[in-house]
């Protein structure tokens, strides 16, 4: 072969593996939503509420404590790009509906160490729970047939899964979604003090 044909191969697979790299860049950076069957949905949310997974001291912590809040549930890893890209805009809404009945949870599958790291870095003011392999089975309980992070499932206050995004999820579209779910009074009678 030609150093000419050598050349223009390389550079076809060249173009070829940029413009797949860019494709599926674009197709897990966007956010994509699962729709779940209402059975789905149910088992989904029991399986996250019945979840007891160390924090960053090593106690087991219920997610079921925070039921009566207006729960936002994202698995990620501190390897993950868009994991690292979307926590700072969930501190900022921890910060901003914290006290109106929001609670982000974040539920990482990492190494312990990384993650305590992690959380001191970007100062998480939020729950970070440390989930483990058994982790992935969680995550495709509540939808995510990809098992692919990051990862947001989102609950009102009586516990139901109202919607999931596979993918970053921005600020800017999770306040349209939690915005009247703070306003709404769970199974139980709790309500937003707004």
């Amino acid at each position: 072969m030609s150093k000419f044909k050598q050349i223009f191969l390389y550079f076809c697979v060249a173009v070829v593996a940029l413009g797949a790299g860019s494709f599926f860049r674009a197709l897990l950076s966007d956010v994509y939503q699962t729709e779940l069957t209402s059975e789905e949905s149910q088992q989904g949310a029991k399986a996250i509420l019945e979840t007891s997974l160390p924090d960053l001291q090593g106690k087991d912590q219920a997610v079921s404590q925070w039921l009566g809040k207006v729960m936002v549930v994202n698995f990620w890893a501190t390897w993950c790009t868009p994991c690292r890209e979307e926590i700072p805009e969930f501190i900022e809404a921890q910060k901003k509906y914290g006290d109106d009945g929001l609670i982000f949870v974040g539920i990482a599958i990492d190494q312990a160490d990384k993650v305590k790291m992690f959380s001191q870095e970007f100062g998480i003011n939020y729950p970070v729970l440390i989930g483990s392999f058994n982790t992935w089975s969680l995550l495709e309980a509540t939808g995510n047939r990809m098992s692919a992070l990051p990862y947001t499932v989102v609950l009102n206050r009586s516990g139901e899964i109202v919607e999931t995004y596979l993918g970053r999820v921005s600020l800017k579209k999770l306040e349209k979604l939690i915005a009247p779910l703070l306003k709404e009074q769970s199974a139980t009678g709790q309500s937003a003090q707004i």
